[in-house]
């Protein structure tokens, strides 16, 4: 049996990129004790730093452990998550993500119940990253770790409790809830390093093979998309079909052969580009800080100061007299109507282009799905053009002189839209229609990259 069987240290890899995958699939052991580290690392910045005291004005990232921490979270960690799942897929829920691995490995000694209905509901990731989302910027997520404490310990339990109730050793949590697993989704169609499954060599394969534990619950066999597939490596090397390969970063959303889901490109209009750009802009908008002052002005004229009240718990808006940081129910308000509000305005405003364009195409494959899914490249470089405010706001508390920074900015942002455009010029030109109307369908699709490309002008050049 054993001079038959298809072992990972007999395979040949065909590049340095499948030896990699295989390497993976082969040291699982170091990969876990990695995993575990990271869990412990997490656990201390997410915790301590909630313990501990405003820190002083003459405080530095390198003597304080409470910056220190925010600036790890803020300003390296999801900008570093965001580009990492941009160039090599959702490699960080694979092999680093505590969650995801604390959920599959107390799912081992957990209930193991079958799944209900209700919990594969496609739109819960949509829903749980508004949710949270909002949340944060009511509690003020990035500035204060007891409301960092507060979202991602509460997701990190919620995480533990979903694997104690279902599955064997499965990552029921962010198949089916983790807030952020939609996000991770969309932008990992854009990677250009996937896990490549070839469907004729894995039929015609014969003979014994080791089974393949996939925690996300990925049909391997039929995997044609980097969204679901977490990029752990356990794959590789499968039936000699499976390989972690290079691929241009439009060819996934250009193959028909992977549908163009209507949860995906919700998450990535409304979600990324919608709520998620509202929530990194409100505090530099002059609208909204017109609209709080008349509102206020109103109040005070008729004299309802119930909304002006500021004695509000810190766990549901911000409340900190020793930081001078106290938000009243107005303000809560406001920025709850700001994010929801202008983040389904904006999305759908930006869904206008796409919609046209599919309404003059006519193709049965060109969906207004599809041509929202073209502007992945944008959602990409506008979410980490957001979380890199983060990244800045602490570098520059550290007096450090940015002169590269508008460079970059304006880089990174011509950069997603000439992605998206291009997406869009090569979509319309898969179409059998008039030329006449293959150039208005392109010329739709300059609507939703012009409105993005002048929001960010606005809260990086003029606001």
């Amino acid at each position: 049996m054993a001079e038959h069987a298809l072992t990972f240290h007999r395979q040949m890899p065909r590049s340095r990129l499948a030896a990699a995958g295989l390497f993976l699939r082969r040291h699982r052991k170091p990969i876990i004790a990695i995993q575990w580290l990271v869990v412990v690392l997490y656990a201390a910045m997410v915790i301590i730093p909630a313990f501990m005291p405003l820190p002083p004005e003459s405080a530095h990232l390198w003597d304080n452990l409470r910056l220190f921490s925010q600036f790890c979270f803020w300003g390296l960690w999801w900008p570093g998550v965001m580009i990492a799942t941009v160039t090599m897929g959702r490699v960080w829920c694979g092999l680093f993500c505590p969650e995801g691995f604390i959920s599959e490995q107390i799912s081992q000694y957990g209930r193991g119940k079958a799944l209900p209905g209700w919990l594969k509901w496609s739109g819960w990731p949509f829903v749980a990253f508004i949710c949270t989302t909002v949340y944060g910027q009511l509690v003020s997520v990035y500035e204060y770790p007891q409301a960092a404490l507060l979202v991602l310990g509460g997701s990190t339990i919620a995480a533990i409790v979903i694997g104690l109730l279902y599955g064997r050793e499965k990552r029921i949590w962010c198949r089916y809830l983790c807030p952020a697993s939609g996000v991770f989704a969309v932008l990992a169609k854009i990677a250009p390093l996937h896990y490549k499954v070839d469907r004729d060599v894995w039929d015609k394969h014969t003979g014994d093979f080791e089974p393949v534990n996939c925690a996300p619950l990925v049909d391997v066999r039929r995997m044609t998309s980097a969204s679901e597939c977490h990029s752990c490596g356990r794959c590789a090397g499968q039936r000699d079909a499976v390989s972690l390969s290079l691929r241009s970063p439009f060819s996934e959303v250009l193959d028909f052969n992977n549908p163009a889901k209507t949860p995906d490109a919700l998450t990535l209009v409304y979600g990324v580009l919608g709520v998620a750009t509202a929530a990194f802009q409100w505090t530099l908008s002059p609208w909204l800080l017109a609209i709080k002052l008349a509102a206020a002005e109103w109040l005070v004229d008729h004299e309802y100061f119930a909304l002006l009240d500021n004695d509000v718990p810190w766990w549901l808006l911000t409340h900190y007299p020793e930081a001078s940081d106290l938000f009243t129910w107005l303000d809560g308000g406001l920025i709850l109507g700001y994010l929801l509000g202008g983040g389904f305005l904006l999305g759908s405003l930006l869904l206008v282009g796409p919609g046209i364009a599919a309404r003059l195409l006519r193709h049965p494959r060109l969906s207004w799905q599809r041509f929202a899914l073209a502007l992945a490249p944008l959602a990409a470089a506008s979410v980490i053009l957001g979380l890199s405010m983060l990244t800045v706001t602490h570098l520059k508390a550290e007096r450090l002189t940015l002169t590269w920074l508008p460079y970059f900015r304006i880089t990174l942002l011509s950069l997603g839209c000439l992605g998206s455009l291009w997406l869009a010029f090569k979509l319309t030109l898969q179409a059998d229609s008039a030329n006449w109307r293959k150039l208005a369908a392109f010329a739709a699709m300059l609507l939703p990259v012009g409105t993005m490309a002048t929001m960010w002008t606005l809260v990086f050049f003029v606001w």
